[in-house]
């Protein structure tokens, strides 16, 4: 009897990682009807990061954390003991814009830090983070706020939401960060490997697939190189 495993990932738009695998189950099927065929979900750290560690036997945590504008959304992190899986993508990424409008130089990543609080405040030590599909540039910094870092302006003020706002920091107070993230592991997840900056780097690959012209990507990048060195 013929065995097959299929480990599927999303065909991003068209279908999620278990719509792929229960396709090419059933073609394999009509060909093979004595075949046993097993269907693996999997993921590159994008969209579907979280519904794979379901499928894989983890628990589902629902909660409501900020969308990439601010707004509420419903979201989930996936657990299995002391183990959390955070998928970007779903609270602060791209299908989570109000009406699929980009907001390319405010869109922030703060309600990932929320979902990652709340799983650290749920007891969860190592959290492993999706970080593919997001609708904003904002090198991590709306989720570092949420985790606790102040990123203050010349005047001692928040600088505000989104990639643009990387220019105004001038100062970053991590001590409730640390205090937060003390003995907790985290893991990055993703499929890609560019520069921060540059002409591979996040805003000139990523920046016009989340709605930013020429100008804004520039000033993006730009925004991104004064944040690396803070």
């Amino acid at each position: 009897m013929a065995r097959v495993l299929i480990a599927s990932d999303k065909f991003k738009g068209s279908l999620t990682a278990v719509q792929v695998g229960a396709a090419v189950r059933a073609g394999i099927r009509r060909a093979r009807p004595d075949a046993s065929v097993s269907v693996v979900p999997v993921a590159d750290g994008g969209d579907g990061t979280v519904a794979a560690a379901l499928a894989a036997g983890f628990d589902a945590v629902p909660l409501t954390a900020s969308g990439p504008t601010g707004e509420p959304v419903l979201t989930a992190y996936a657990r299995r003991g002391d183990l959390a899986v955070v998928e970007l993508a779903d609270v602060s990424g791209l299908v989570r814009l109000p009406e699929g409008r980009p907001h390319p130089m405010t869109a922030t990543s703060r309600g990932t830090g929320e979902v990652m609080a709340a799983a650290v405040a749920a007891g969860c030590r190592r959290i492993v983070l999706g970080i593919g599909g997001s609708a904003g540039t904002d090198g991590g910094a709306g989720l570092l706020e949420a985790l606790g870092a102040r990123l203050l302006d010349d005047a001692g003020r928040p600088v505000g939401d989104g990639g643009a706002a990387l220019t105004r920091v001038a100062s970053i107070d991590l001590t409730a960060l640390r205090e937060r993230m003390d003995g907790v592991e985290v893991i990055v997840a993703c499929d890609v490997d560019n520069p921060l900056t540059g002409p591979l780097g996040a805003a000139a690959v990523y920046g016009p697939q989340k709605g930013a012209d020429p100008a804004q990507v520039a000033e993006l990048d730009a925004a991104l190189g004064q944040w690396a060195g803070r």
